[in-house]
């Protein structure tokens, strides 16, 4: 294993990293030699594979600093910058990757538990307006890196209607529009953005969208490698957008599921 990026005081943040597609990324940047901060808003019994992935982390050789905050609130954001750049010293922010799933699945129709407009402002806030919050924040601090990478994850439902997903859907457009904007007003700084749109994985998140089982079949159908993605094939491409030669791919939607988008 090449660990690039070790003895160069390096950081890759992950915000919702306790799991999923935030905690694979982790795993796989700290075997490359980035040290790692983990935010992550968890109860504790959701805690078991962060519990278990840390002393990997660690064996890495690598520092791993975990916190369990809510990272869309305001005054938490600051209290976690401030305590980042503490920990760095000299240190910077190579990688951010944002991970946040935090929003409703509810259906517009035919229930008591109906979609609100409220439940867009929340969904939206959370896991789209809140990768500008933080690339915006941490530049002010003066904490990315001259080479920063900022990384998110979209889905299919960005183009695809999917029953209960409609808040989720408008905060992933959202997202890869933030994303563009980044890209192109903080290249002068640095700091290169996209975002990785993943095929459909099985993680904790994706289970809690009513119709999971079937989104999970029909997906396996249309792959051309009849199987789903993996937290571990998307976090490859993670690393591969924390690279040097991939330092001219800047505000663009990547599709990693194998082709699945092809039919």
């Amino acid at each position: 294993m090449i660990q690039e990026f070790k003895n160069t005081n390096e950081w890759a943040l992950i915000l919702g990293g306790s799991s999923g597609l935030g905690l694979a990324s982790a795993i796989k940047l700290a075997k490359h030699g980035l040290n790692i901060f983990i935010v992550h808003r968890s109860r504790k019994v959701d805690l078991t594979d962060l519990e278990t992935a840390i002393p990997v982390i660690k064996e890495s050789g690598v520092q791993c600093l975990s916190v369990n905050i809510d990272a869309t609130r305001i005054d938490r954001r600051k209290d976690m910058i401030s305590a980042i750049a503490e920990k760095m010293k000299d240190g910077k922010l190579k990688v951010l990757v944002h991970s946040i799933a935090k929003g409703n699945l509810k259906p517009m129709v035919d229930n008591e538990a109906t979609l609100q407009n409220q439940d867009f402002h929340l969904t939206l806030d959370a896991m789209a307006v809140s990768l500008y919050d933080w690339v915006r924040s941490l530049h002010e601090a003066k904490l990315f890196a001259a080479d920063a990478r900022v990384i998110s994850f979209t889905s299919e439902g960005n183009t695809k209607a999917w029953a209960n997903y409609a808040a989720v859907s408008v905060a992933k457009v959202a997202l890869e529009a933030i994303t563009r904007s980044i890209a192109l007003e903080f290249a002068p700084h640095g700091i290169r953005a996209n975002c990785i749109q993943a095929g459909v994985v099985d993680t904790t998140s994706f289970r809690m969208i009513p119709g999971s089982e079937q989104l999970k079949e029909h997906s396996i159908k249309r792959n051309p490698y009849g199987r789903l993605t993996t937290v571990t094939d998307v976090a490859n491409v993670v690393y591969l957008l924390t690279k040097e030669e991939a330092s001219w791919i800047n505000g663009c939607i990547i599709p990693v599921n194998g082709g699945e988008h092809l039919q």
